[in-house]
């Protein structure tokens, strides 16, 4: 799967993330959206970080959106849509059930696992996104303590 192929529109994945990633900012939280697609481009589930507005540590946009994706017989061909790079913790979700490909809004502000992704053969694509960019830049200078708190800092 390489970004612009005829069957699928990583712009328009990523931008569902986004719109979940703003979702959660109105909500008061953090503002990283997630998408689970399959590799038609069918959506399975999407979500977004819920850490604050659940009070929940382990509720990040890609938990959420592979929760909401219910059970999948396989997860090899699936693809994964989150604004930022994944941390550990969802990186290491993204292993457990071996999910194939990772679309990634942006690595700037937070380059969370990808590397170790890339090195353990998942295909990960950095869209380098501004909009991804500036929302998080934004709300790390406003909220540098509970994204502290998010990052495990």
């Amino acid at each position: 799967m390489e970004p612009g192929s005829s069957t699928l529109n990583f712009e328009e994945m990523l931008a569902v993330a986004i719109d979940e990633a703003r979702s959660g900012l109105s909500e008061g939280g953090i503002p990283i959206g997630a998408a689970l697609y399959d590799d038609k481009g069918k959506l399975l589930g999407r979500g977004h970080n819920r850490r604050v507005q659940d009070d929940d540590p382990s509720v990040h946009g890609e938990t959420d959106a592979f929760r909401n994706a219910g059970r999948q017989r396989n997860y090899r061909d699936t693809i994964m849509v989150t604004t930022l790079a994944p941390c550990w913790y969802c990186s290491g979700l993204i292993r457990q059930f071996k999910i194939g490909t990772v679309i990634v809004g942006e690595s700037q502000t937070f380059s969370g696992g990808i590397e170790w992704l890339r090195e353990n053969g998942v295909a990960v694509f950095d869209m380098r996104s501004a909009e991804c960019v500036e929302m998080m830049e934004t709300f790390i200078a406003a909220n540098p303590e509970l994204w502290n708190e998010d990052i495990g800092e």
